[in-house]
C-alpha cells in the first residue's frame, strides 16, 4: 500500500481541473504482476480509476456537505476491469472476440491494422480492396501483401472502412482532455447516498470507451439511458459487457418523431455523452451551442478534434497502431504487438466518467455546465509520455487462478459472470444494482423524476 504522490494520478487530476492537493490522499494497493507491458499500463490504468474514484468522493462530499471519503484503489481489481470483455461469460459462453479479418497484416512496405468486427465494416473493407464477400484471411493476406500500407489505409478511409498503417510514435498535441465552461444554469443536486444518484445521463456512445464511462456512472447511481439508431445494430456480447446498470432504447434521429423524443430527453438530462466523430450529431441540434447551459456535455472521439485525422473513424486497436504503441510492443520477429488490454478504451472511459463527476461538482458550486472533450489519441499520447514502471518493494502479484474480483449477476441475457467495478472510495458500491437489459428494448424515458 502506498499513499505517496503518484505522478500519473496528479497529471490526470490536473487535466480534469481538480484541486492538486487532493491527489496526495489517493492510496494504491499495488499489484505489479498485472497488465505487464513495455509501457506503464498498470500505472496508467490505476491512475484513471484513481481519479474517477477521487472525483466520485469529491462529488459525494459536495452534495452532502460532509467529509470526503477516503480513496484506495486496488490494482488487482483494476486489472480484470480493464479486460472485462475477456472475463465475461454469458450462461458459461465466452463472447466472440476479434473477427477473422481484423488484425495486423503484412504489406509490401510494412504493416497495416484492420478492424472488421461489424458486418458493415467488413463489407466496406472488402469493397475498398475490390474483393468479394467470401474473402477469407488467406485471400486478404495475399491481397494486402501486394499493396503499400498507406495505400490500404487511404483506400479504406475513402470507402468508410477501417484500416490504419502501423507507424512509429510521433510528437502530437492531443490533450488528455479539453474542458470549457458553458453558460450558467440553476440545476443542482440534493444530498444522496451515491455520488451520481438522480443524475440523468443520456448515452450516445458505442463500443468500449463511452459505454465504460456510462457503466461507471450507472454504478454510482445515475439514471443512464443509452440511445442507438435501429439502422446501426450493436453486438449483443459487447452490450452485455458494458450495459450493466443502464437501460437501452432505439431512436432514429432521421425520423422527425424520434428526433423530437431525443431532443426532449436532451432537454431534461443532466449529462450528454456522445461517441461519434466530431460534428456528426450537429445536424440533429446536438452541437454544444444548441444545448441547455446546465448540461454537462462529454464528447469522445478516436483521433482528437484537430488535425487531418479529426474526422476519421477509429477504435482502440487502430489508435494503438497509428500512434506508435504497436511498434513499441512488437515481438522479436518484428510483428506489431498490442497492449495487455484495450487500455486506451478502458482508461478513457474512466477518465471521461471522472470528468463528468468533476463537472457535476463544479455545477454544484456555480450552476454552470461544462463541455468535455476526450479522445483515444489523447490517452495514447499521455501513456507514451509516462515514466517507465518502477519496482514496488514488498508488493506481489496475485495468485494465479484467483478471481476475487469477479461476480455473477442474473438478467435478461441469462447468468453473467463479469468483472467487478474497481472504483475505490470508502463506501463505493461493490457491483451494479442490475445487469444489462437487452439492447434496444427499453422505453425512451427516464426512471427518475425531474
Amino acid at each position: 500500500m502506498t499513499d505517496r504522490e503518484d505522478l500519473p494520478t496528479a497529471q490526470a487530476w490536473s487535466a480534469l481541473g481538480g484541486a492538486p492537493e487532493l491527489t496526495s490522499g489517493v492510496r494504491y494497493r499495488r499489484a505489479p504482476g498485472v497488465l505487464e507491458s513495455r509501457l506503464p499500463v498498470r500505472e496508467f490504468a490505476g491512475a484513471t480509476v484513481g481519479v474517477c474514484s477521487l472525483a466520485a468522493a469529491e462529488l459525494l462530499a459536495e452534495r452532502n456537505g460532509g467529509p470526503r471519503p477516503a480513496v484506495t484503489v486496488d490494482e488487482a481489481a483494476v486489472a480484470p476491469a480493464f479486460v472485462s470483455e475477456r472475463h465475461l461469460r454469458i450462461e458459461g459462453r465466452a463472447p466472440a472476440s476479434f473477427a477473422p479479418l481484423s488484425g495486423f497484416w503484412r504489406t509490401a512496405d510494412g504493416w497495416v491494422r484492420t478492424h472488421a468486427n461489424y458486418p458493415h465494416h467488413r463489407e466496406r473493407l472488402l469493397a475498398a480492396l475490390g474483393r468479394g464477400p467470401d474473402t477469407g484471411p488467406e485471400q486478404l493476406a495475399a491481397e494486402l501483401a501486394g499493396r503499400s500500407a498507406l495505400e490500404v489505409q487511404e483506400s479504406a478511409y475513402a470507402a468508410g472502412a477501417l484500416a490504419v498503417a502501423v507507424r512509429p510514435a510521433e510528437p502530437t498535441e492531443h490533450p488528455l482532455v479539453e474542458r470549457t465552461a458553458r453558460g450558467s444554469g440553476e440545476r443542482r443536486l440534493a444530498p444522496a447516498a451515491l455520488p451520481a444518484a438522480g443524475v440523468r445521463v443520456l448515452d450516445l456512445t458505442r463500443v468500449i470507451a463511452g459505454p465504460v464511462a456510462t457503466r461507471t456512472l450507472a454504478l454510482l447511481g445515475a439514471d443512464v439511458l443509452r440511445v442507438d439508431s435501429p439502422r446501426l445494430p450493436e453486438s449483443e456480447d459487447a452490450h452485455a459487457d458494458t450495459g450493466f446498470g443502464k437501460r437501452s432504447t432505439l431512436l432514429d434521429a432521421s425520423v422527425p418523431a424520434d428526433l423530437a423524443v431525443l431532443r426532449e430527453l436532451v432537454a431534461t438530462a443532466d449529462v450528454l455523452v456522445t461517441g461519434y466523430r466530431p460534428g456528426a450529431l450537429d445536424r440533429y441540434g446536438l452541437a454544444p451551442a444548441d444545448l441547455p447551459p446546465h448540461l454537462v456535455v462529454a464528447q469522445l472521439c478516436a483521433w482528437g478534434r484537430h488535425g487531418p485525422w479529426a474526422g476519421r473513424r477509429g477504435f482502440d486497436s487502430l489508435v494503438q497502431a497509428g500512434c506508435g504503441i504497436a511498434l513499441i510492443e512488437a515481438g522479436p520477429d518484428g510483428r506489431p504487438g498490442v497492449l495487455p488490454a484495450q487500455a486506451l478504451d478502458h482508461g478513457t472511459g474512466y477518465l471521461l466518467a471522472a470528468g463528468v463527476l468533476r463537472a457535476l461538482t463544479e455545477r454544484q458550486r456555480t450552476g454552470a455546465g461544462t463541455l468535455l472533450r476526450h479522445s483515444l489519441a489523447g490517452a495514447a499520447q499521455w501513456l507514451l509520455g509516462l515514466p517507465a514502471s518502477t519496482p514496488e518493494p514488498g508488493a506481489a502479484a496475485p495468485a494465479p487462478g484467483a478471481h476475487p474480483h469477479l461476480a455473477e449477476t442474473p438478467g435478461p441475457y441469462g447468468l453473467l459472470r463479469h468483472a467487478r467495478p474497481p472504483i475505490g472510495y470508502a463506501g463505493a458500491p461493490g457491483t451494479w444494482s442490475a445487469g444489462p437489459t437487452r439492447w434496444g428494448t427499453d422505453a425512451p424515458a427516464w426512471t427518475t423524476g425531474s
